[in-house]
């Protein structure tokens, strides 16, 4: 039942009082504004996430002096100075460690029976994308002589494309560096491309009993130890055991590995997968490689239904935060997804509340599918006649 509450204090509802206020004891900001609370700066910034505010004006334009300022949560003053002081001396880690509350969440939502493949090893797809900046503006984002840019680096569940782990750095940092960051879980598999090809790092997954399947660089130099046979209609090309050539490779990647060569129908293009894992079928191991696209989705559709292109503030800590409540309001349009059994995707979910969050509609109601083909109208205000 309608209790009178808007939408977006009702998707807010999400995220626990104690646990927010958990993460901002964790680290307090040095100066505090007493007019605006960091409660009101995540809710503020979710806001302009959520309705695709624009600017500091944009944001404060719809809601200074608003009469829904109280039912929103929101207890302070919302100007653009208090918001930009926020953004600028409150950790960003406040926000992050927030998301990884909300990620546990998701994930459990998001249950084993999900998934697509049916294997019983959780995969888990490896990406980065690159978000430019002015060189002027963000002088702090090492990225090219002429250009700035930051990296996200993010690992995705491929169980309902929940982020796992997000990492921002430079634009200058390497993929392959972010493998250190990693905790492999034993028995996984971390699904990448050949910018993480490196033989070191890739034995360490090995030797925590995790696998991994990768994309091969061009220059690989090796020598087959074992063929096994293939179905070439399907597209597999080979199915190899095989060892390295080179003294360096021997040496930071001892062990055996598996080379599968693919030829995509669609394309026609070849790839060739490595991997460490002997026990699934080559056509499986394509497949697996074929859902890594899940995580280029996922970098697409924030990109274009969040900001986090166009900032509010221009400093490491402002940005870093911006992505971060952007990342958090992903994750509640996934649970809304799961906890409503809704079918639309999240991009629909997203549009629909956005264009109601004043709107005091239960949500289950809001988000309920409704056919507009069928000509006949179950809910009708106006008298029905026999004859007409």
């Amino acid at each position: 039942m309608n209790d009178g509450r808007l939408v977006f204090s009702q998707v807010m509802d999400l995220v626990h009082r104690e646990q927010l206020d958990r993460c901002l004891k964790m680290y307090p900001m040095p100066r505090a504004s007493r007019s605006f609370s960091g409660r009101d700066q995540f809710l503020t910034m979710a806001f302009a996430q959520l309705t695709f505010r624009e600017s500091l004006r944009d944001i404060e334009a719809c809601l200074r002096g608003s009469r829904h300022l109280y039912a929103m949560g929101i207890r302070g003053t919302v100007t653009r100075t208090n918001l930009a002081y926020a953004n600028e001396f409150r950790d960003w880690r406040v926000f992050a460690t927030l998301a990884e509350v909300l990620i546990r969440k998701a994930r459990r939502l998001y249950g084993p029976d999900d998934r697509d493949l049916k294997i019983d090893e959780m995969v888990y797809a490896l990406d980065s994308t690159t978000i430019d900046l002015c060189l002027s503006l963000f002088p702090w984002a090492d990225f090219r002589a002429t250009k700035a840019a930051i990296k996200m680096h993010t690992m995705i569940d491929l169980c309902g494309s929940i982020p796992v782990f997000i990492s921002i750095t430079d634009g200058s940092v390497h993929d392959v560096n972010i493998l250190d960051e990693i905790s492999p879980e034993p028995g996984s598999i971390y699904v990448m491309d050949r910018g993480y090809v490196d033989f070191a790092r890739l034995h360490r997954l090995h030797d925590a009993k995790a696998y991994f399947v990768v994309r091969a660089k061009a220059n690989l130099s090796f020598y087959v130890v074992e063929s096994r046979p293939v179905d070439r209609s399907s597209g597999l090309r080979c199915d190899q055991v095989i060892r390295f050539k080179g003294a360096r490779s021997k040496k930071l990647y001892p062990a055996k590995l598996r080379r599968i060569s693919f030829r995509d129908p669609e394309t026609g293009k070849i790839l060739v997968f490595l991997t460490n894992h002997f026990g699934l079928s080559a056509s499986t191991i394509a497949a697996l490689y074929k859902s890594r696209w899940h995580i280029e989705l996922f970098f697409k559709w924030i990109k274009q239904n969040l900001r986090i292109k166009v900032f509010f503030g221009t400093s490491e800590n402002a940005v870093k935060s911006q992505i971060w409540i952007a990342i958090c309001v992903y994750l509640l349009v996934a649970c809304l997804k799961k906890i409503h059994q809704i079918p639309e995707s999240l991009g629909r979910i997203l549009q629909v509340v956005s264009v109601h969050v004043f709107q005091k509609d239960p949500l289950d109601q809001l988000l309920m599918e409704f056919d507009t083909r069928n000509g006949l109208v179950r809910y009708c205000n106006q008298l029905m006649f026999n004859g007409f």
